[in-house]
């Protein structure tokens, strides 16, 4: 097969990056200088934060345009509240209200009666009809007197707000942990960064570009709220992924420099580390900011809020490498140059003096480099890829067993998915240590067999009085106790026969049944609620009740019952308020399948463009799938669900996994060897440390989070954790042995 080259735009920009990078090395205080005021500028948007903050659980993890809002909208509309009569079962809304569950292992009820013999659990509900103000002084005081209560039994309770207070002190719990990665970051930075030599040791760019990344959160960050955009809470989580994003620039960018010849000036040393690194760094930039724009299409207002953010926070670090790191790079670059000491700026001898001891060499000398390449001294890291890892994993027994073990990989990823489950339990937007899990687990303990009381709305003008056409409506409630979720019916009309046949009132006419209905409805005036009556008494709309079973399947008794109506000949509308958030069990996984078949797709695109290799693009686009695959699968395994939380980091789990493949990918179609398992170890030995230390840096970020007590901040560690590891597998281990067989192909 011959070879397919589109580095027409490839080879453009490295030009352009060319030009960038001198002017950057020639002018490097301004664009250090420019970035800081920049990012102070942009910074006062965090004063509007709290203004800004959006954690309404149903606005950000529910369905934006979800059916069960467009049901509600029609219940209220054509059942208002406007009757004194207060009942919860007729409530469109979850409604305010306190509750507690008392359990004992024996019998709870102190006085037994010919009706109720023993119970082991009662369940108390007290609602209020109150402004929300008062009734959140009371809601907070009615959770602080049982807080404080001691007693025998086993009390659990919850209230209608606990759930958004429980939710609302999640960020409470990682500011901390925000100190310990960002401390974390710099020292594994400068670790990786330094050099016994210190002159070439590279302190100063580490810090540099963990201060960029923060610089770019600042910015995009702030600009964001000056413009009025909602935070969630789920966008608190966009730094941790900057970090490993700003970070894998900066180690690449270094990377190219030492491959520079010392003996050049700045700013040609910094065009020709622009010309070998700004290609990859904007492929993996590119591509991670259009993951981040096709998730912002997700129904989800948490997604969408965090893929805004990380979007413009990512196009920030991408600037920012470019010039403030740059500048960072040329002013430790003219240091070098004068071989100034990396600390106290002093110039310090290249070689060890005769009358200083050893000792002395330690701290005092430096600016060595290979006289024969007049390039910095070869890293202990980079020489291991060179001379051993490569020729190891080029090995033809080698690359036999990474067929093996990729075989492996996959087979247990696929079963993963398989077995994948769907949905947010929102019982896990509460920190672990939250009131709220006590009073969840007494309820699917003792009242798990009985759910909710699903409305049903007739909504057409319907002939109750006609045997023939109220025979229809029947066999519609039959169908519907036919299913196993469904115990029973509660019906206006139903009741109004059974009262007609014991009066003995003739109802079989439009006449008779209008008359008889409003006496009726005087003496039962609860179902006044259930009837839409025209200004002539005419039947508009109506609705009735199934009480369905089994807490635990909501999901499938909402799924069925639509099905269900739908199917009826008469024109029915389905609801319950906890339909609100089953409506992610719809939409959740044909909307992650389609942004990741849709993001491969553009990937490839991309990569088309900017990696002059077609069979190298193809490999790149078979990365992210087989990452995403792996992600997926084990996830499962690693107990979390798909939902709106998993979704995100999908999302950023396609950008995520480009990065890893292009660089080495890239790397490997820019070498100028002709044999396959040369270029391949040429790839590793000039980009696999950077790409170790980039997937180090970015677990480094996020594991303090996996010590979270938020369910969120835990998710996003396992899901970052499983797409480093597997991006990781890919790029060092993968893709250089499929590479090396279809080169030799090509």
């Amino acid at each position: 097969m011959g070879r397919f080259h589109t580095d027409c735009i490839e080879r453009h920009l490295r030009t352009a990056f060319k030009y960038v990078g001198y002017f950057v090395g020639s002018y490097p205080w301004w664009f250090f200088f420019t970035p800081l005021l920049l990012s102070i500028g942009f910074s006062s948007g965090f004063y509007f934060l709290k203004a800004r903050m959006s954690n309404n659980i149903e606005e950000q993890f529910t369905p934006v345009n979800g059916p069960a809002k467009m049901e509600r909208k029609y219940m209220q509309e054509t059942f208002p509240r406007n009757d004194p009569l207060f009942t919860s079962l007729r409530l469109t809304t979850d409604g305010t209200y306190a509750t507690l569950i008392a359990a004992s292992h024996g019998n709870i009820l102190s006085n037994n009666s010919s009706v109720v013999e023993g119970a082991e659990a009662i369940q108390l509900f007290y609602y209020l009809e109150t402004n929300k103000s008062r009734a959140d002084i009371w809601l907070e005081g009615f959770i602080l007197l049982l807080s404080n209560q001691s007693t025998s039994l086993q009390v659990s309770y919850s209230t209608s707000m606990s759930m958004q207070w429980e939710f609302d002190k999640s960020p409470d719990s990682v500011v901390f942990l925000f100190s310990i990665t960002y401390t974390i970051a710099i020292i594994f930075s400068i670790a990786s960064c330094w050099r016994l030599d210190n002159v070439r040791t590279k302190v100063w760019v580490a810090l540099c570009g963990v201060l960029s990344t923060g610089l770019a959160v600042l910015s995009g960050f702030g600009a964001l709220l000056l413009l009025g955009q909602p935070f969630a809470m789920t966008a608190a989580s966009c730094p941790f992924m900057l970090l490993g994003i700003g970070l894998d620039d900066m180690f690449i960018l270094i990377s190219c420099w030492q491959r520079t010849r010392v003996l050049d000036n700045v700013p040609e040393r910094l065009s020709q580390t622009y010309s070998e690194a700004a290609v990859s760094i904007t492929i993996t930039s590119l591509t991670d900011t259009l993951a981040l724009f096709l998730g912002y299409t997700s129904p989800f207002g948490s997604v969408q809020s965090f893929c805004l953010y990380a979007w413009l926070s990512v196009v920030f670090c991408y600037l920012y490498s470019i010039t403030f790191l740059g500048a960072c790079m040329a002013l430790n670059g003219h240091r070098e140059g004068e071989n100034r000491h990396w600390f106290t700026f002093m110039k310090v001898p290249e070689d060890l003096p005769p009358s200083n001891s050893q000792v002395f060499s330690v701290c005092c000398i430096g600016g060595g480099y290979n006289r024969m390449t007049e390039k910095e001294q070869g890293e202990p890291m980079s020489i291991f890829f060179e001379r051993f890892y490569g020729p190891f994993l080029t090995h033809k027994s080698i690359k036999i067993l990474i067929f093996v073990v990729y075989a492996g990989y996959l087979s247990v990823s696929l079963y993963g998915c398989l077995t994948i489950k769907e949905g947010l339990d929102l019982r896990n937007l509460a920190l672990d240590n939250s009131y709220i899990t006590d009073f969840y687990q007494s309820q699917n303990q003792y009242f798990s067999e009985y759910s909710c009381n699903v409305m049903v709305a007739v909504k057409q003008p319907f002939p109750y009085w006609n045997e023939s056409e109220f025979e229809k409506l029947n066999s519609c409630i039959e169908t519907f106790e036919d299913l196993q979720y469904v115990n029973s019916t509660q019906a206006w009309f139903l009741a109004f026969q059974q009262y007609a046949n014991e009066t003995s009132l003739n109802i079989s006419t439009q006449e008779s049944f209008k008359g008889s209905l409003s006496q009726y409805l005087e003496l039962y005036p609860i179902f006044r609620q259930d009837v839409n009556l025209t200004e002539d008494n005419e039947i508009q709309a109506s609705r009735f009740f199934l009480q369905t079973r089994d807490r635990t399947g909501v999901k499938d008794a909402m799924l069925g019952l639509r099905k269900t109506a739908n199917e009826c000949p008469l024109e029915l509308l389905i609801y319950h308020p906890a339909f609100i958030y089953y409506d992610q069990y719809t939409v959740v996984t044909d909307n992650a399948i389609q942004t990741i078949i849709i993001a491969v797709i553009a990937m490839l695109a991309v990569s088309l463009i900017l990696i002059p290799d077609l069979l190298c693009c193809i490999c790149v686009a078979f990365a992210i799938g087989s990452v995403v695959v792996g992600v997926a699968g084990f996830m499962a395994l690693w107990g979390v669900s798909l939902d709106s939380i998993s979704l995100i980091n999908l999302v950023m789990c396609i950008g995520f996994s480009v990065d890893f493949s292009a660089h080495i990918t890239h790397a490997f179609v820019s070498s100028p060897n002709s044999d396959a398992n040369k270029k391949a170890i040429d790839s590793l030995a000039n980009l696999g440390y950077p790409v170790l230390q980039g997937a180090l840096s970015t677990i480094l970020g996020v594991v303090v989070l996996s010590v979270s007590g938020s369910y969120i901040f835990r998710t996003f560690f396992k899901m970052v954790f499983l797409v480093i590891l597997f991006g990781l597998m890919h790029g060092l281990m993968f893709i250089p042995v499929f590479l090396t067989l279809w080169g030799k192909k090509s």
